[in-house]
């Protein structure tokens, strides 16, 4: 299954007001920012470099990989939903990200409901993506 990159990228006035509430890093060696069903702690922003997201089946196989595009949004619809993540995460060396936790996640969506519906155009974007790819199956 192949999804579409592009569809976890944010547009550039959410980025900036995601990142104003973030903490940010640059990465000197590869690190799992996440494994697929870990409870969400907040939103990873990837900022520049690279970060492989994938999915395995119940038996370990894998199902996906892909190269996310910088712009986007890591762990959104975990976070939303406060379900365990579906994807894992693995930002490589010299990626720089910005990790935004749940509680500022939070109160920054209640306080700006602009930034709520660009959340969601993402959320949009990674559904339809999906559904191409298991259409192409």
């Amino acid at each position: 299954m192949q999804l579409e990159p592009a569809a976890f990228v944010a547009d550039s006035q959410l980025i900036q007001a995601l990142e104003k509430q973030a903490t940010c890093i640059t990465f000197d060696a590869d690190r799992q920012l996440f494994r697929q069903g870990d409870a969400p702690l907040g939103l990873y922003i990837l900022c520049q470099g690279k970060v492989t997201l994938s999915m395995t089946s119940p038996t370990g196989g894998e199902v996906m990989s892909l190269q996310a595009a910088p712009g986007s949004l890591l762990g959104l619809p975990g976070l939303i939903g406060n379900e365990p993540y579906t994807l894992a995460a693995v930002a490589h060396k010299d990626s720089r990200l910005c990790f935004i936790g749940r509680e500022e996640f939070t109160n920054l969506m209640k306080n700006n409901p602009l930034l709520s519906l660009k959340m969601l155009q993402v959320l949009a974007a990674e559904v339809r993506s999906a559904r191409h790819a298991l259409a192409e199956l």
